[in-house]
């Protein structure tokens, strides 16, 4: 959770295919093709699990020893959320509604700024293995724990999922078997994960994101050159009304706008590049700080050139299918199918570009699953494990980790299994995805940018926030059943459709658009899906904020400075130095105790550090005036 999907959940939930749906079947060479993208990605993840067998540590399996490079490392983010779900939802919905949602573009702007800014600063220089370590340093143990249970609940209900869903959409259109492709992508994952750790996930993630742009960039290509050029394909869209304009509807409970797509998009970016432990955990490896932000806005780019592509493929299909139009059992097809068929009819006579395609789809599947495996070994080692049982040696965390990563794979393949069971009921599943990251979002900025926050506050404000996103997501996805007509607008649909986070990061139903206008809960339950995660997470700072103040604030408790961004002093950086002279902010420097004394770096496991660096950390914390206006915030 790039996550650019505005995926159908519908389309790989419900079968609609037997053998009378295939269409397609794959040649020899096809075959090949896909073998060699399993192969290579094994071989990368072998690789790196042999080369220094034995001596591996824990940080080396979990934070690739913190080495990494910019380049690595960037791809790797933006492979994590650019699953399968994304490949095939992105350019249905360009066919389907036109481009308008390319203006979430927008939103990745302020949605990379901001975690390159504010949380890489702030997680790394606390030394951090899981971004939920940063919950116990500011608040408490109860705090951490709470945090990292959501997280692992989200990620294993996903990643079943996005196991599952491309392989049942492949196989309804290319007769693929279903469960060979699951089992085999499942395993395959597992093994390069649990062995190789995370430099083995971030260099196959290098491999993958390569394999996807060769993909989308073949199919752009060929596609376009069968009907007439891209110059032709725009013309065309213009004249069917595909090209959309700036909407400017300020309406939260339109479904796409440019409000919506820019600004709603923004949380959401937020939810999986600032506080997500995949995308923290690539952070946290880099070698320096500065790679570290570096890599986060190397991504920009990247997600610019994805979003388009995906934009491109849309509108050549919509182009294509305007000159040959689809088969009456096209037509029925679920929309997520819509570009596979499109693929098939495009590259059929061409050996080996659909295999390539296929190829990218599930390169899609593994860079998210291999994602989720290594963050939830990661977390469920370093939050519920290592604080409990300090005193293990290296070697046996090192051995418990890859059994911990192996065992979510396994994990992995019976959430598949339980997902072809599910129905209609799996798109409830993809909900709760994108339900999490809003409060967990919240969860984090209560801490960071509000002093006076305390841990009642926290644990009360995220089960706040995890009951008003329920309540909402689930709430639309009733409603919507429970609707018998449903129009499909420019700027609505007539499915569940889940955010551009595929997931991820994240993934969120939206509600039908009906005829009617709805009113009362039925109003709230249309909130565009877009606004998720900023409605949610907002409800997890006010609720947060107001039980702190009830409590007590964080009167006769101590705060770590370190843990805390200090928006005031920064804010009021930027006023004239004559103004900032006549701020009377320095008379509240102390109405919150601060021991920066007691606060040493840690270790992931909560063992002190040496105190080597102690002096240049206390020279960094008393820098400027930084301290000074972070306690004046606490006193509010």
């Amino acid at each position: 959770m790039d996550m650019n999907a505005a995926v159908s959940t519908s389309a790989p939930f419900l079968p609609t295919s037997g053998t009378s749906m295939v269409t397609s079947t794959f040649s020899s060479v096809d075959y090949v093709i896909f073998v060699l993208l399993l192969a290579l990605s094994l071989a990368i993840g072998l690789y790196h699990a042999f080369r220094g067998w034995g001596r591996h540590t824990i940080g080396q399996l979990l934070m690739a020893d913190r080495k990494m490079g910019c380049f690595p490392v960037a791809l790797s983010l933006l492979a994590t959320f650019q699953s399968a779900v994304a490949l095939l939802g992105v350019p249905s919905e360009i066919y389907r509604f036109g481009t308008q949602y390319w203006f979430l573009g927008c939103s990745y702007f302020l949605g990379l700024l901001i975690p390159a800014h504010i949380f890489i600063p702030v997680f790394y220089r606390l030394h951090l293995t899981s971004a939920y370590e940063y919950l116990e340093l500011r608040f408490n143990k109860a705090v951490r724990v709470c945090g990292t249970v959501t997280f692992i609940l989200q990620m294993v209900i996903y990643m079943g999922v996005v196991l599952y869903a491309p392989s049942l959409a492949l196989n309804a259109v290319t007769g693929f078997d279903l469960w060979l492709s699951v089992l085999t992508l499942g395993i395959v994952c597992a093994v390069y994960t649990a062995l190789g750790g995370l430099k083995a996930v971030i260099w196959t993630d290098v491999f993958q994101t390569l394999v996807m742009f060769l993909g989308q960039l073949a199919v752009i290509i060929v596609g376009s050159a069968k009907v007439g050029g891209l110059g032709h394909v725009w013309e065309v869209a213009s004249q069917h009304g595909r090209i959309s304009g700036i909407e400017l509807d300020p309406d939260p409970f339109v479904r796409h706008t440019f409000w919506t797509l820019a600004f709603g998009g923004v949380f959401m970016m937020l939810s999986l590049y600032g506080v997500n432990q995949a995308q923290v955990q690539r952070y946290l490896s880099s070698r320096t700080e500065k790679a570290a932000v570096l890599s986060c806005y190397a991504v920009f780019p990247c997600q610019q050139v994805t979003l388009c592509m995906g934009c491109l493929i849309g509108l050549v299909m919509y182009t294509y299918y305007q000159e040959y139009p689809m088969s009456t059992q096209q037509t029925q097809a679920a929309p997520d199918q819509f570009v596979l068929y499109f693929v098939m009819d495009v590259l059929k006579g061409l050996p080996g570009l659909p295999g390539l395609f296929i190829a990218c789809l599930f390169s899609g599947s593994l860079s998210t699953i291999s994602s989720a495996f290594n963050s939830l070994a990661t977390v469920t080692m370093e939050d519920l494990i290592r604080p409990w049982f300090p005193e293990y040696s290296e070697a046996w965390a090192t051995r418990l980790s890859k059994i911990i990563a192996f065992g979510y794979g396994l994990l992995c393949l019976g959430m598949a299994y339980v997902s072809s069971q599910m129905g209609p009921v799996l798109q409830a599943a993809f909900s709760i995805f994108g339900m999490v990251g809003g409060p967990l979002l919240g969860l984090f900025c209560l801490g960071m940018f509000f002093p006076c926050a305390n841990p009642p506050g926290a644990i009360v404000g995220l089960v706040a926030g995890l009951i008003m996103a329920f309540w909402i997501g689930i709430g639309s996805i009733v409603s919507s059943m429970g609707s018998s007509v449903a129009s499909s607008p420019s700027n609505g649909s007539s499915f569940p459709l889940p955010s551009n986070l595929t997931a991820v990061t994240m993934t969120t139903l939206m509600p039908l658009t009906t005829l009617s206008k709805p009113t009362g809960l039925l109003r709230l339950y249309s909130l565009s899906y877009m606004w998720y995660s900023a409605h949610n997470s907002t409800t997890v700072i006010v609720v947060g904020l107001i039980v702190s103040l009830l409590t007590g604030g964080m009167r006769g408790r101590t705060l770590n400075p370190r843990t805390i961004y200090p928006v005031l002093p920064k804010l009021l950086a930027l006023l004239p130095l004559s103004w900032q002279k006549q701020l009377p902010c320095k008379s509240y420097s102390q109405d919150l105790p601060t021991d920066t004394a007691v606060f040493s770096e840690k270790t992931s496991n909560g063992i002190l550090w040496g105190s080597r660096d102690k002096k240049e950390e206390d020279r960094s914390s008393h820098k400027g005036s930084s301290p000074t206006f972070t306690l004046q915030e606490t006193s509010l």
